[in-house]
């Protein structure tokens, strides 16, 4: 039984159409709640690093453009929320397949956490030198958040970077777009913001690290 909150076919048709949707609500209260937990459980015990930009050689720590930490997820799988999430990931990646013929192969994703003051600078998700990145996934787990904490995803939506979206880090919201087409950036936190965040690869692209 699907524990996806939203009809996949209706995503399908707005991805077909514009390349970006945002869906609230997309999980269960109690999968985002227990997702949240394991988060900051492991967040408490240490084990994130700080982000970086690039790839492979050219991976460097550059806190003018991002500072946030992350936490990959596939360190800890052997958790009960980190697997319910893959498994609702998987439904929406083979219904991508079946739907928009993306040859979706897999999901990197990785938990980040934005300490008061974090923010991500303007950029595009796909590498210069790779192409595998597909369709990035954005899934918030900040319960009640203010209107005024800031954090919010701005997704620019032409090319020009006029035009724009805002979406607020509230628990439960999920963000899907092109990752090669959209150009996006996370706004100043006035509090801790935590997210999930992803990419749905293509075959033949090497990861990131």
């Amino acid at each position: 039984m699907t524990a996806l909150q939203f009809e996949l076919d209706a995503v399908l048709d707005t991805l077909a159409g514009q390349g970006w949707i945002v869906i609230p609500q997309a999980l269960p209260a109690e999968w985002v709640a227990n997702l949240r937990e394991a988060c900051l459980k492991v967040w408490d015990e240490g084990r994130f690093h700080e982000a970086a930009t690039g790839r492979a050689d050219g991976q460097a720590r550059r806190a003018e453009i991002r500072s946030d930490s992350v936490l990959w997820l596939d360190q800890v799988d052997e958790l009960p929320a980190v697997q319910a999430y893959h498994a609702a990931m998987d439904e929406i990646m083979q219904a991508v397949n079946r739907g928009l013929y993306l040859g979706l192969a897999e999901l990197e994703s990785h938990f980040a956490v934005y300490p008061e003051g974090a923010f991500y600078k303007k950029h595009l998700d796909r590498f210069q030198d790779d192409d595998a990145r597909t369709l990035t996934t954005v899934f918030y787990l900040n319960e009640n958040w203010p209107a005024d904490a800031g954090g919010q995803i701005r997704l620019y939506l032409d090319q020009a970077c006029e035009a724009f979206i805002d979406v607020e880090p509230e628990a439960g919201t999920l963000v899907l777009f092109l990752a090669d087409r959209f150009w996006h950036e996370v706004l100043p936190a006035k509090r801790q913001r935590l997210s999930v965040t992803g990419w749905y690869r293509r075959q033949g692209g090497s990861l990131p690290w």
